[in-house]
């Protein structure tokens, strides 16, 4: 064990309780989100609660926007390595085969040229030079030399992704009970420090469904929530125009869109290997048609078939497609014949699992490309 010696600069050692803290708070944000953000201004009122912000805040891991609170990227960095940490201590040793990609290496050769930093661009792409001279034609020649966010450039490179991945996860009403959106949520955001630490060739985007779809920014991931329940009819036929659609109830589940969403994205996206991981408890109760979205309750066929055949032509552009269907209280449900459609439709593969083996089903299918139906009740 190695010690170094330095002088004690008269601050206060950290306890054990303190280095809990913001554990403690993670964990709430996975499940509260946003609302989590908010209960920040109230405790904020507390002094000893107070104590502990500012703390969190000279750490870098929060900032303050007026009376809003912010995560840093250093606190969605160290979100996602926690969930990672635990996906690993909760698998079995030798549980996969190695990753299905047939290229594993660092990122793409650089090339002419620079771009503005985009969040989670890694700091050794920065282009000193470009990023220093902007800083001096926006601030001066004075001393310090100021740096803003728009003044970073990273280098341009070539695109070397072995294998492009979007999950889509489903954020109607019912993924709020049994913890189910935590557990997702978490799952998601393990899958980028995997990424970022084994595979940094490969990426990963997130797109949320519930009445609509779209996708969800990396740095907004550890604050969304499932939708709201805000009808209880035992029977529903709306339909509203797709402009409108905000104006609409959200907590109903549009696969459909969600699967258009995944087919747009991995058409800009390089790589080997393209897949699309779906994350959902129930049926489709929404679908597209037209300039139109239904929303229908109890599901029907038309929705059903609507979604099915969105799904096509994922099988004939040879993108890889795994559905994990949670199943915690819907296991005898008439929803699980429709993932088994789904997945002999897009030649793909299912798993039956609850929130609870989440995770591992997702990682262990990532990283051994299992083509097989599983079930983990």
């Amino acid at each position: 064990m190695r010690f170094i010696f330095r002088q004690w600069d008269g601050t206060e050692f950290r306890t054990q309780d303190h280095l809990q803290s913001f554990t403690n708070f993670m964990e709430y944000l996975f499940e509260y989100g946003e609302d989590a953000i908010r209960a920040l201004r109230e405790l904020a009122e507390d002094l000893e609660q107070r104590k502990i912000i500012d703390q969190w805040i000279e750490e870098g891991l929060l900032e303050k926007i007026g009376v809003r609170f912010r995560l840093t990227p250093r606190a969605i960095n160290s979100m996602q390595r926690k969930a990672l940490m635990e996906v690993f201590r909760g698998m079995k040793a030798n549980s996969s085969e190695g990753h299905e990609s047939t290229w594993i290496g660092p990122g793409g050769e650089r090339t002419e040229g620079t771009r503005r930093y985009q969040f989670g661009d890694p700091l050794s792409d920065v282009d000193q030079s470009a990023t220093l001279r902007n800083a001096i034609i926006h601030g001066g020649l004075g001393v310090p030399i100021r740096l803003e966010e728009a003044d970073f450039k990273v280098h341009l490179t070539e695109s070397k992704a072995t294998c492009s991945t979007v999950i889509l996860l489903d954020m109607s009403g019912s993924m709020s009970r049994w913890n189910r959106f935590a557990q997702a949520k978490k799952c998601a955001m393990a899958m980028y420090a995997l990424i970022r630490q084994r595979y940094p060739s490969d990426t990963v985007d997130i797109v949320g469904f519930a009445s609509g779809a779209e996708p969800i920014p990396e740095h907004r991931l550890p604050l969304v929530l499932p939708k709201r329940i805000s009808m209880i009819d035992p029977q529903v036929r709306m339909r509203v125009p797709v402009s409108q659609l905000d104006q609409a109830p959200q907590h109903f589940t549009n696969l459909q869109m969600g699967l258009k969403t995944a087919r747009r994205i991995l058409g800009h996206r390089g790589g080997h290997n393209k897949q699309v991981f779906i994350i959902t408890d129930g049926q489709p109760t929404a679908h597209v048609q037209g300039e139109y979205i239904y929303l229908v309750y109890p599901p029907d066929e038309e929705t059903a078939m609507a979604t099915l055949s969105e799904a096509i032509p994922f099988a004939r552009q040879g993108i890889r497609f795994s559905t994990f269907a949670l199943i915690e209280d819907y296991f005898f449900m008439d929803w699980i014949n429709f993932v088994d459609h789904l997945t002999k439709l897009t030649k793909g593969v299912a798993f039956y699992c609850t929130s609870g083996d989440l995770t591992n089903c997702v990682m262990e299918s990532y990283l051994s490309g299992r083509k097989t139906k599983a079930y983990l009740a």
